[in-house]
């Protein structure tokens, strides 16, 4: 009886710690991974460096685990007071904030020691990614754009992609990230649209909270400047028409989450949040579709 007991407790154990790492919500991964995989792509003119990818993909996996547990650490006091966070496994008490420091510093190690197997440059900008990633929960505190500072931290990976595949950071990285730190301000804002209420009366700072009632047109301003610097992109690298396709279908993708952001309903903003990784999964797959064909 107490083998069973012990066992039942190591397995509520492990949960807590996959669920304060979102293992049980892989949208986080998803959203990380696409513009990772535009950068592989990109850089590798179709035929990415399959190290270099391995160690990428298993990278977003890692830190965006690292990221999860350093923002709950972060937000363990303020997460008991908004509904959709209360039973996180910090706030609810399941997990004590010395372990999660040292699961956080565990996945960094192992995210470190992944891109050792990179070149100088790689391992010289993932410094930059690690800082952006522990003070990116603390920003909320000082500033309304936690957003933008989420959409740097998401999208350094694209300039490291481009260092490991190329040891070197074209134009074309820069304007990739610049187009990752636009998108992840909007669908991160979406996002902060389900918790607005709650992060006025507890003083969390968000752009959801910034732009109030103009968060739908500073939205639709927003999805049309990413759109254009996607068209630049297609320009610059000469990509076919299964790329513009690939933008279409992103392009009806995002009229539809205005729809669902229209009456700045809790849960269909969520929708609207979680339908940004087919938004993802429809540029990387004209990318994808455009190498492809043309070799």
């Amino acid at each position: 009886m107490k083998n069973i007991q012990a066992g039942q407790s190591d397995s509520l154990r492990i949960g807590s710690y996959l669920r304060l790492m979102r293992f049980d919500r892989p949208i986080g991964i998803l959203l990380l991974l696409w513009p990772t995989l535009w950068a592989l792509w990109i850089a590798g003119n179709g035929h990415p460096d399959w190290i270099v990818a391995s160690v990428f993909v298993a990278g977003v996996v890692l830190m965006r685990a690292a990221g999860c547990v350093i923002n709950d650490y972060a937000d363990r006091n303020i997460d008991s007071h908004v509904a959709r966070t209360r039973n996180r496994p910090l706030a609810s008490g399941e997990i004590s904030p010395r372990n999660a420091l040292t699961l956080f510093v565990t996945l960094c190690l192992l995210a470190f020691g992944l891109v050792l197997t990179l070149n100088r440059l790689t391992i010289l900008m993932s410094f930059v990614g690690v800082f952006l990633a522990v003070s990116y929960p603390f920003i909320k505190r000082y500033s309304y754009f936690p957003q933008v500072y989420l959409g740097a931290a998401f999208g350094w990976a694209v300039p490291m992609v481009f260092a490991a595949q190329l040891e070197e950071v074209p134009n074309i990285a820069w304007l990739l990230f610049i187009i990752t730190v636009l998108w992840a301000t909007v669908y991160d804002t979406m996002y902060a649209m389900v918790d607005r209420e709650d992060d006025i009366k507890i003083g969390v700072k968000s752009t959801a909270v910034l732009f109030a009632n103009a968060d739908r047109v500073i939205i639709a301003i927003l999805q049309i400047t990413l759109f254009v610097l996607l068209l630049i992109v297609g320009q610059v690298l000469a990509l076919g028409v299964f790329y513009y396709l690939g933008l279409l279908a992103a392009g009806g993708l995002a009229i539809y989450q205005q729809t669902l952001i229209r009456d700045r309903n809790a849960s269909r903003c969520f929708k609207a949040f979680l339908n940004n990784n087919w938004f993802g999964g429809a540029v990387f797959a004209g990318i994808f579709s455009h190498y492809l064909v043309n070799g």
